[in-house]
């Protein structure tokens, strides 16, 4: 049975199902997963949280990933249906050693896959292009199977969403949160279950929309990155003259907002609301953003005390670096966000907490509160095809040579007033263009600048 080593991806496993990935593959690389847990954690028994989203495939997979731990002789905790930050929480808050998730993430209805972590005492590594994936890959590719002694067990835990909401309270201690009215689009997807949970301890009137869980996504594809997904929910704020939209992804990593009046809420604006928060009460610690766009949360981070931490794009490489230095949150500018206090990986009910809070106390609309904190402006990301990305990239280091250089991720050239990165994608064969400034009308040319440029460098 030959896998295609393709589906081992720089964050996750991912596959169209069932060519890509069936349920025999799933075996084998279930295998191989449980031999990297055991060389990485070196117990005899190891506790591994498995959860699954909504895909119409999911069940059976799931079904295989169980049954293979436990014929590893792994104790297997059964959490059911959970969005992939309620499956990081099971791991980090009841200790176990290790999880698996069955997910695509937002990814169209035929894909399915695998997220995988370890637990340490620093809190949880998501096993990635720089964490152990290309391990895991060879053990696949060599359909690795384990020699074990004792039949191991399964237990369910159908507690963790309500822990996962109390714990969300205490981390964020909201105070009194205002009536408001909130429409979210689930997207048919995992976090209809996460908003449903915590709306039942909040005063708000919730418009739901979607909320019903479907693995074929019967209205539209679960990427809110594709803002024609969230046409439906802004229209949806400005009719029910509601102060907030919330719109996750396929599994609940990803959180988009809307303003009252319909306006799609840039991730670097709720970073650096939440940011500030956070560092009102915790001066000096460390706050990390993604080289993509970073500065609006530089300057309201440098306000509260902060220091910033500049990281690779990619959610496993954000909560590796948040292992590393110790911060206290992350910001994605793809909307995934990060807390220390959740074992480093992406907790979005803390999120839905802070924005209602600092509403509740300003007493203000949040598009006056995100206009608050805006110090630059964005352009978007701007994708190209191209056969030379490599080529391009050393282009753009000789015609902007004035510009402070970061190799981090890409290229990226930074001047007092502006700057640019340009990277290829880790999911996708493109170029990725993302550019910033202080001015609007500097963004602009230089956005314009720019685009002509690389279109004359490209070849097909």
């Amino acid at each position: 049975m030959a896998i295609d080593p393709k589906i081992f991806k720089a964050y996750d496993i991912r596959g169209i199902y069932p060519t890509e990935i069936d349920e025999e593959k799933m075996a084998i690389i279930t295998n191989s997963i449980y031999a990297f847990f055991k060389e990485k954690i070196g117990k005899e028994k190891i506790k591994i949280a498995t959860g699954m989203d909504m895909r119409t495939s999911s069940p059976s997979l799931f079904d295989v990933v169980k049954n293979t731990l436990v014929k590893n002789g792994a104790e297997v905790i059964d959490i059911g249906l959970a969005s992939t930050p309620t499956f990081y929480f099971a791991v980090s808050h009841f200790g176990y050693d290790g999880g698996i998730q069955v997910s695509a993430s937002h990814n169209p209805k035929e894909y399915n896959g695998l997220k995988f972590v370890i637990n340490t005492p620093n809190g949880l590594i998501k096993i990635g292009g720089s964490t152990g994936m290309n391990r895991v890959k060879e053990l696949s590719l060599e359909t690795h199977t384990q020699k074990v002694e004792t039949i191991g067990s399964i237990t369910k835990n159908d507690e963790v969403l309500a822990a996962e909401v109390e714990n969300a309270f205490k981390i964020v201690n909201p105070g009194e949160i205002k009536p408001f009215k909130i429409v979210a689009d689930a997207a048919n997807a995992m976090g209809s279950l996460y908003i449903d949970a915590l709306f039942k301890r909040l005063p708000s009137t919730l418009v739901r929309m979607n909320f019903e869980l479907d693995g074929t996504f019967p209205v539209h594809e679960p990427n809110p990155l594709k803002f024609e997904t969230l046409e439906g929910l802004q229209k949806k704020v400005v009719e029910e003259k509601a102060d907030l939209g919330i719109a996750p992804d396929g599994d609940g990593d990803r959180l988009f907002f809307i303003d009252e009046k319909g306006n799609i809420i840039l991730a670097t604006t709720i970073t650096s609301i939440v940011a500030k928060e956070l560092l009102r009460e915790n001066k000096g610690e460390s706050v990390l953003v993604d080289i993509r766009y970073i500065l609006t949360p530089m300057k309201i981070i440098e306000e509260e005390g902060g220091k910033l931490e500049i990281v690779r794009v990619g959610h496993s490489f954000i909560t590796e670096k948040m292992h590393e230095t110790g911060g206290i949150f992350g910001g994605e500018s793809s909307g995934h966000y990060f807390f220390r206090s959740t074992g480093n990986a992406e907790s979005q009910l803390p999120m839905i907490l802070y924005i209602l809070k600092v509403m509740s106390r300003e007493q203000k609309p949040i598009s006056k509160i995100g206009e608050a904190v805006r110090r630059s402006f964005e352009s978007g990301e701007i994708n190209f095809k191209a056969s030379n990305a490599s080529e391009i990239k050393e282009v753009l280091k000789s015609q902007f040579a004035e510009g402070r250089l970061s190799e981090l991720d890409g290229v990226s050239l930074s001047y007092p007033d502006w700057r640019f990165n340009v990277r290829t994608s880790n999911t996708e064969p493109l170029m990725r263009l993302n550019v910033e400034a202080y001015d609007e009308n500097m963004m602009n040319q230089k956005k314009e600048e720019l685009i002509e440029f690389i279109n004359s460098k490209i070849k097909q």
